[in-house]
């Protein structure tokens, strides 16, 4: 067994297929099937099953994936220890994040980081739900998550840290049916189609509690796209609730953004594994928490 391998395997887990994993890794796909092959004769088990063009992890697959990352994942910190030495120059940093705080924090988050370290790559990948980024994080298929929450995470593989907090509004037409510049009670939803997200996200727990407390809004749209919030809204579909920090955009597209009566928080935290963490992660959590707020790194 080799890293090699071992990366080869964890590519076809995460793109589904050999023949996306080549192209991924630009491999051909023979030389990946060879290569997975040797290494399911090295463990005397088969750790796909071929269903055309899918691979579906088999029972000893799935064992094998956690410690593939584990080990992947000492590789990288013993590879980005020396080039900590080189002052960062050079490595790569996977954060898994929430749509909502991708416009912000994240965004001035990695223009701090870049401007700071040009040489460090990064890459975001989406998450839909809290649960999706703690699960990426905990699992080691990324190092460090963003995600929106109203409620305290339970007790995870993850430490969080507190990054800011956003409130809910309400975006609406401009010819809309609440007036600008009045917050909008939230019994005043009654009655109006919304576009939601899906299960798991601050955004649709607060339509959620809306139905639970008699309002009875209806569901538009709901979409995991959370880039379909504003098209739909300015075509009249229905409006749509979402965090303050979209609310520069809405408006600049040319929709109307109101406050919510009584006001909903979601704090956003950074979260990251609480193993060590490769000089890359570490130098990202300095620079984008403030020391106040910072755990132990």
């Amino acid at each position: 067994m080799d890293f090699r391998q071992l990366t080869y395997f964890l590519a076809i887990v995460d793109h589904g297929g050999f023949n996306r994993a080549a192209a991924a890794l630009y491999v051909s796909q023979p030389s990946l099937s060879q290569a997975i092959q040797a290494l399911e004769r090295d463990l005397g088990s088969s750790l796909f099953h071929r269903m055309g063009r899918k691979a579906v992890l088999t029972e000893g697959g799935t064992a094998l994936v956690p410690r593939a990352r584990e080990a992947l994942h000492a590789l990288e910190l013993a590879r980005a220890s020396v080039g900590a030495v080189r002052e960062l120059r050079g490595g790569r940093l996977e954060i898994a994040a929430m749509a909502s705080p991708t416009v912000e924090p994240l965004s001035t988050m990695v223009r701090r980081f870049t401007e700071r370290y040009p040489a460090v790559s990064l890459s975001l990948r989406v998450a839909l739900t809290r649960a999706d980024v703690v699960e990426r994080v905990r699992t080691g298929s990324c190092e460090l998550g963003l995600l929106t929450t109203s409620s305290p995470l339970p007790d995870t593989d993850v430490v969080p840290h507190h990054v800011g907090d956003h409130r809910l509004v309400l975006v609406t037409p401009t010819d809309g049916p609440f007036p600008a510049g009045r917050a909008v009670l939230r019994e005043q939803l009654e009655g109006h189609r919304l576009i939601v997200g899906q299960r798991g996200t601050g955004i649709r727990a607060y339509v959620d509690d809306l139905k639970a407390h008699g309002i009875d809004v209806r569901i538009a749209v709901e979409t995991e796209h959370r880039m379909a919030f504003l098209p739909l809204v300015l075509g009249g579909v229905g409006l749509a609730v979402v965090t303050e920090s979209w609310a520069g955009l809405s408006e600049r597209a040319g929709a109307l953004v109101l406050d919510l009566e009584p006001a909903s928080v979601q704090h956003n935290l950074l979260v990251n594994r609480r193993a060590q963490l490769t000089p890359a992660a570490r130098a990202f959590l300095e620079t984008a928490v403030p020391p106040a707020d910072r755990n132990s790194l």
